[in-house]
């Protein structure tokens, strides 16, 4: 609760700083601030209180994850500086928005009472509408903010209908009531029906095949930085959120009573297998960076729903994947933001002979794509080793098999930027070296070859 207290008075003074013009300050105040913050979190972790009625609850699964959330918004932000340097008057706004869109996030996976649960959603997902639009004389921009508008705002109505349809179920919205009541009573059709739709909502919010129609076009459109901010942080909060969902209000245990439970992990099965293979294969004939980012974004999500197959034992396994997943994408995104920059797409041409003319940043670009095709020694590797492993055990193999497949065939587009990274001659001479996007840069790739190394680190963490 100190860390949404904390998050949301920074956000705040952000606003100050421009009505003081302090803009020059507005960055390194910020990520000072998201720093303490970051402290505090890690500070009652451990901790298991709730505040507020039951509205939010602290648990070891919330403050590791708002710990994950608060480094990417950190990197995030510092890339702010380069990104919004012609826009100084609108920093503060760009910049308290994503902090606002932080709080929300923590709020999702803090919640004890569906209400919260709802409001952090809306937080969230009212961020990302603005942020998609933000280039406002960029028509793409603009379509983008509106199909993404479009698009939340129906799940968002199906998610709320879901909710309904529980508390009718139930007579609460409290997750604590909703869970006991689940184990003891037979529980009326509402309730797994009013699941179904919240869960449906989510896969919304993730970009899962077939509910992924919205996500290639609004990447596409969307200015660089808030693409990055999707497809990083965003995306980790809702994978996050949906994974506590179904563990707080006891689905898969009720399920169980019902017989529905072989259902539900078969419809899991399908959705992950479509969300891999659909992903990459359509990510195959992409000549659009960010549109191949948003099929890679939409493979990740198949793998990460396969978590829910071993509820009960895989947080530090999704902790782990959600953490090398979104470093790799913030590197990849700040090379992105570089060689994109003053450039009208961020089509593949661009990137031709960069590792030539900025070997660094072509060696970064390299290791985050090879994180996320899952090889060693970066930390997507060992991901999908913990999660292969854990989907074997429960006695999934065809899914894996579905799933080594696929990562295989990612090799291909990923292997495609590289190579004409590396094999092309460059288009153009690019002049500077921008600190903040070295600095992020590096020290992310740096952070995903670490857990890489060290995956205990995490991994144990929710033990």
């Amino acid at each position: 609760m100190n860390t949404l207290i904390a998050i949301t008075g920074l956000g705040i003074f952000c606003l100050l700083f421009e009505i003081l013009n302090f803009r020059k300050a507005i960055v390194p105040f910020s990520i000072i601030g998201l720093l303490a913050v970051l402290a505090l979190n890690f500070s009652e972790f451990g901790s298991t209180e709730s505040y507020y009625n039951n509205m939010i609850t602290v648990s070891k699964f919330s403050t590791a994850f708002s710990s994950l959330f608060i480094v990417l918004t950190i990197f995030l932000i510092a890339l702010s500086h380069n990104f919004y340097e012609n826009h100084p008057t609108k920093i503060s706004d760009y910049i308290a928005i994503k902090i606002f869109l932080l709080a929300g996030g923590v709020a999702m996976v803090s919640f004890g009472n569906l209400a919260m649960f709802f409001l952090g959603i809306e937080i969230l997902s009212i961020a990302l509408y603005v942020l998609a639009a933000s280039e406002r004389l960029n028509l793409k921009s603009n379509e983008a903010g509106m199909k993404y508008f479009l698009m939340g705002s129906f799940a968002s109505g199906i998610i709320l209908f879901g909710i309904c349809l529980i508390y009718g179920a139930m007579g609460s919205f409290d997750v604590a009531e909703i869970h006991d009541s689940s184990l003891s009573a037979e529980l009326p059709i509402w309730f797994p029906i009013g699941m179904i739709l919240m869960v449906v909502g989510m896969l919304f919010k993730i970009a899962a095949v077939p509910f992924h129609f919205w996500a290639p076009d609004v990447y596409e459109g969307s200015p660089a930085l808030t693409t990055a901010l999707m497809s990083t942080l965003a995306k980790v909060i809702a994978v996050a959120t949906l994974y506590k969902l179904v563990s707080a209000l006891n689905l898969i245990p009720s399920l169980d009573n019902q017989d529905l439970l072989p259902t539900f992990e078969t419809i899991v099965v399908i959705i992950a297998i479509a969300s891999m293979t659909v992903g990459n294969i359509m990510a195959l004939r992409q000549v659009n960076v960010k549109r191949m980012l948003a099929f890679s974004g939409i493979s990740h999500a198949g793998f990460m729903l396969m978590t829910l197959l071993t509820i009960a034992t895989s947080a530090g396994v999704l902790l782990y994947y959600t953490a090398a997943y979104a470093l790799a994408g913030i590197a990849a995104f700040s090379v992105i933001l570089y060689v994109c920059k003053n450039q009208e797409n961020e089509d593949i041409t661009n990137f031709h002979g960069l590792g030539k003319t900025n070997p660094l940043l072509a060696a970064i670009l390299t290791g985050s794509l090879l994180s996320m095709a899952g090889i060693p020694i970066f930390s997507g590797f060992f991901a999908k080793l913990f999660l292969f492993n854990q989907t074997i055990q429960a006695g999934h193999i065809t899914l894996v098999i579905v799933a080594v497949v696929n990562s295989i065939i990612s090799v291909g587009y990923y292997f495609k930027l590289i190579l004409a990274m590396y094999s092309k001659e460059p288009n153009e001479e690019r002049t500077g070296k921008p600190f903040l996007i070295y600095a992020v840069a590096i020290i992310s790739i740096t952070l995903n070859i670490a857990l890489g190394l060290f995956p205990s680190l995490v991994v144990d963490l929710l033990k």
